[in-house]
């Protein structure tokens, strides 16, 4: 009878070794938790709270997924805050004027499919820097969502819309995380066992060597961007139908809160890496501290301060352990 070690692909004799940094964000959490149980106690554990930290954290989770795609090809998308406004607007404009739900969502899809792609182009093909493209973008788009409606906020009264896409539950669970877990699900399939995954990680690895092994990379490139537009694009319609509302404020800062939740999750800023569990990990840590910072009664000024300083210490933990591994290597 095979011992266990056998039954696991392990060689007789072979030392397991435990990379610490590939759990981090998670033993981050747990400890993020008990000091919020030990300071707030059953007010941060109640049914409700939890709840309302998945319903907070859903947009940031989705976008963190396929932003994990982006950066993990060594990409960066800044762009994504403005694309939710004004997907969000496209959307509820179509709404508003044919109460047609699927003209209305695929208005909104295309509208960040087609900022993506241009995103995309600008950086695979015109080999502009992806930092300089999609900021530029984050002001244009924006600057569009405001003009389009002149600033002001266009309500939503499609009540299958707002149900499907920001109120309704399905049993106690909010459907705002049922799309989390839908979203996540699929994106660690195309990343961990699709040939796109393959090609994303091996375009960030080296694209150089990417290249020689057949893979396009400028196509590659496009298509996470493209992906991002999207993810951001849906983001915008779960806002819309949160609130019942769209409005041009939609997703500011959120870039940066995607970023932080990738980057605490175990994906490489270098590219090569990443793991798009980790990445919803860090969205809902990044929330888990913003609603337990909250509860505790810190002011808005105060709430910046400890998250920022929260989000250095994490990071810095992260590498450090990630350095240790590849030393004992």
């Amino acid at each position: 009878m095979q011992n266990n070690r056998s039954l696991l692909g392990i060689p007789q004799g072979a030392k397991v070794k435990f990379n610490f940094s590939n759990y981090m964000v998670y033993i981050i959490f747990v400890i993020v938790l008990l000091i919020f149980a030990l300071w707030h106690g059953e007010k941060f554990f109640s049914a409700n709270n939890i709840l309302n930290i998945t319903r907070q954290t859903a947009m940031i989770s989705i976008m963190a997924v396929a932003s994990t795609f982006v950066i993990a090809a060594g990409q960066i998308d800044l762009s994504i805050g403005s694309i939710v406004a004004l997907s969000s607007l496209v959307t509820a404009l179509v709404l508003q004027s044919t109460d047609n739900m699927f003209l209305a969502i695929g208005s909104g899809l295309v509208t960040g499919a087609a900022i993506g792609l241009f995103n995309g182009f600008f950086v695979a093909k015109i080999r502009i820097p992806a930092f300089l493209v999609t900021l530029g973008t984050l002001s244009l788009v924006k600057g569009a969502a405001m003009w389009a409606t002149n600033t002001s906020a266009v309500p939503i009264t499609n009540e299958t819309y707002t149900q499907i896409f920001g109120l309704g539950t399905i049993g106690p669970i909010p459907i705002l995380f049922v799309w989390t877990l839908i979203v996540a699900a699929i994106g660690y399939f195309a990343l961990t066992k699709l040939p796109f995954g393959k090609k994303v990680l091996a375009t960030g690895g080296n694209e150089t060597s990417a290249k020689y092994t057949g893979i396009n990379v400028a196509r590659t490139t496009m298509a996470v961007f493209v992906l991002s537009g999207i993810a951001a694009a849906f983001a915008g319609m779960l806002y819309a139908g949160r609130v019942q509302t769209a409005r041009y404020t939609f997703g500011e800062g959120d870039e940066l809160s995607v970023i932080a939740a990738v980057i605490l999750g175990g994906t490489s800023m270098a590219g090569g890496v990443g793991t798009v569990i980790g990445s919803v990990v860090g969205s809902l840590l990044m929330g888990v501290i913003n609603n337990g910072l909250i509860i505790g009664g810190l002011s808005v000024s105060q709430q910046m301060m400890v998250r920022g300083g929260i989000i250095i210490l994490f990071v810095t933990l992260s590498m450090l352990a990630t350095r240790g591994s590849a030393f004992k290597r």
